[in-house]
C-alpha cells in the first residue's frame, strides 16, 4: 500500500505528529509479506504558486495554465499513490492558506474528477474549534475529486501537555482513523453514491453536454469517459445508485440542459 500524506501545515507541528501516528499504528496491523509506504508531501516546501484566476485551465486544460511550478508532478504523485491523507490544521476557521493553495491549483479537477478507485482519510488539528467545518470543506474536495472518503478525524490539541483524558479521547480518533483507512485500502470497493454525488454528476453533466464551445475541455473529457452517453447514471459503473436519487437527478439534469441550453444560444453556440 502506497499512501502519500498532503501536508497543509507549515510546520512538523501537532497535525503532522498525528498523521505519523496513524503511520505507526497502520504499520503495526500489517500482515507477514504486506508492505507499507508513506511519503510525506510538505505543501510549505512543495513551490505551489497561487491560482490566477485565468480560466485557461477550465476552457482549454491545465495543460495550458501559464503557471510553471510542481502542481503536474504533485498531480502525479496522487494517482501513483493509493491512498492520499489530505491533513490540514485549523486556521482562522477553515484549512490553512497552503493547503487552500494547493486546492485552487487544482480547481480543474472539480471540473473533471480523475480519482475514482483512490482512497482518502481526511485530518485536522484544532486548538478549540472550527475541525467540523474543515472536516467538511475537505471531505467536499476529495468526493467531488473521485476519491473515496474512509474517515475523518478531528483532534483538540489546545494544551501542552495536554488533558490525560483529552489525549485519550485523541488517541482513540487516531485509532479509529487507522483502522478505517487500513481496511479501505485492502478493500478499495466503491461505496453507493450519496443524493449529493448523483446531484452533482447530473448537474454537471448538463452543463458541459449543452455548452461545448464554452467549456471545450470539460466536454471532451467527459464524452472521452462515455459520461455523457444516454442511461449513464454515475462516473463510475457497477456501482447501486438509488434509484430514487437517479430520478431526481435526472429531473434536475433537465432542467439544467434548459437553461444551458438557452445561456448557449445567447453567446451564439
Amino acid at each position: 500500500m502506497k499512501i502519500l500524506v498532503v501536508m497543509g501545515s507549515p510546520r512538523k507541528g501537532n497535525t503532522y505528529r498525528a498523521v505519523q501516528r496513524i503511520e505507526e499504528l497502520m504499520r503495526g496491523r500489517l500482515s507477514p509479506g504486506e508492505e507499507l509506504s508513506f511519503s510525506y508531501l510538505m505543501l510549505a516546501d512543495a513551490g505551489l504558486a497561487e491560482c490566477r484566476g485565468c480560466f485557461n485551465c477550465f476552457t482549454w486544460g491545465e495543460e495550458r495554465c501559464p503557471i510553471k511550478d510542481e502542481a503536474a508532478a504533485i498531480e502525479a504523485r496522487m494517482h501513483e499513490a493509493d491512498g492520499v491523507v489530505f491533513a490540514s490544521p485549523v486556521y482562522g476557521m477553515n484549512v490553512t492558506g497552503l493547503f487552500k493553495t494547493f486546492v485552487d491549483r487544482f480547481a480543474y479537477i472539480f471540473h473533471r474528477p480523475r480519482f475514482f478507485g483512490k482512497t482518502a482519510l481526511l485530518v485536522t488539528t484544532t486548538g478549540m474549534l472550527g475541525h467540523k467545518d474543515v472536516l467538511k470543506y475537505m471531505d467536499l474536495v476529495a468526493t467531488v475529486w473521485g476519491f473515496t472518503v474512509a474517515h475523518r478525524a478531528g483532534l483538540t490539541t489546545l494544551a501542552e501537555p495536554l488533558p490525560p483524558s483529552q489525549a485519550e479521547a485523541n488517541e482513540r480518533k487516531l485509532a479509529a482513523a487507522a483502522d478505517a483507512f487500513f481496511e479501505a485500502l485492502r478493500r478499495p470497493e466503491r461505496p453507493s453514491p450519496s443524493f449529493q454525488d448523483i446531484m452533482l454528476f447530473h448537474g454537471q453533466r448538463g452543463t458541459f453536454a449543452e455548452m461545448g464551445k464554452t467549456f471545450p475541455a470539460d466536454y471532451r473529457y467527459w464524452k472521452e469517459r462515455g459520461w455523457l452517453e444516454k442511461g449513464t447514471k454515475y462516473f463510475v459503473e457497477g456501482v447501486r445508485v438509488n434509484p430514487v436519487y437517479h430520478m431526481a437527478g435526472t429531473v434536475m439534469e433537465w432542467s439544467v440542459r434548459r437553461n444551458a441550453r438557452k445561456v448557449a444560444e445567447e453567446m451564439g453556440e
